[in-house]
């Protein structure tokens, strides 16, 4: 699937695309509370636009480890109030909407979404499937151990890679079996898994080929970078670029990131060097 295609738009996933995040949360864990108005995040958005940014993920609950949870009414406000402020300004992006809950998927594309990021990998809600079945969008599906809550608490693998893949051959038949034909898989990293799971899905990036989707690879600032530089999201863009780098060259079609600007100056020079 080199193609995606977004309603009236399409992405050519043969050169990587990059993800901007607008996170229009106060606790998230890098910018949560820094974009708390519509004149901030068109700013925000317009920036990352101009720096390469092919799709914006917007994101209306902190999904990091131990966020508290939001109620769905309040998710629909946060993500349709802010669809209705950027889907003018900006005819040629794609939005993405990082949801799990079908409500809020449907209102999304009711509001100009094109594209539906569940990091529950649709398992949240029973129905989460067939939803998005019904919207006819690409689905971002992601892995995740456990819930935002629990995630972080010890996790265990017998095989990293293996259960990913395994757990992404079951929704993967699952979205065949509801006529979902755009899926982009997302292994997780930093949801439920610790820093060897971490790397070890990293390294072994390009396994995930098999499964016939392209790949999406969420590094941003993470705490897998943190805890082996010693650093703070804030002090981790020189990691991110690195990592990011290492998922290009191990067949990462989508960066989602923070940062845009340096996503996509890696993305053009791994292309130059073939």
């Amino acid at each position: 699937m080199s193609i995606l295609f977004c309603g009236s738009k399409s992405l050519d996933l043969s050169v990587p695309k990059v993800m901007g995040i607008l996170n229009v949360t106060p606790d998230s864990f890098y910018d949560g509370g820094r974009f708390p108005d519509m004149v901030s995040r068109i700013r925000h958005v317009e920036k990352m636009v101009h720096d390469g940014a092919s799709i914006i993920d917007i994101g209306a609950v902190s999904t990091r480890p131990g966020a508290p949870g939001v109620q769905e009414k309040d998710e629909i406000t946060r993500i349709t109030e802010t669809l209705a402020a950027l889907c003018p300004e900006f005819p040629g992006t794609v939005f993405s909407v990082d949801t799990y809950r079908p409500g809020v998927a449907r209102a999304a594309v009711e509001h100009g979404a094109e594209m539906i990021n569940d990091v529950y990998g649709g398992r949240f809600e029973s129905t989460m499937i067939d939803t998005v079945s019904s919207l006819n969008v690409p689905y971002v599906l992601m892995h995740m151990k456990g819930t935002p809550e629990t995630m972080q608490l010890a996790p265990t693998y017998s095989d990293v890679v293996a259960e990913v893949t395994y757990f992404f051959e079951q929704q993967l038949a699952r979205c065949r079996e509801q006529g979902i034909r755009q899926v982009i898989i997302d292994p997780g990293f930093g949801f439920g898994k610790d820093v060897t799971h971490n790397f070890t899905l990293l390294s072994r990036l390009d396994s995930f080929r098999s499964l016939g989707v392209p790949i999406l690879a969420g590094l941003s600032r993470k705490s897998m970078i943190n805890r082996v530089l010693n650093t703070s999201p804030q002090e981790a863009l020189n990691g991110t670029t690195v990592l990011n780098t290492i998922a290009l060259l191990k067949g990462a079609s989508i960066l989602r990131v923070h940062d845009v600007k340096e996503a996509s100056e890696a993305v053009r020079l791994v292309k130059m060097a073939g």
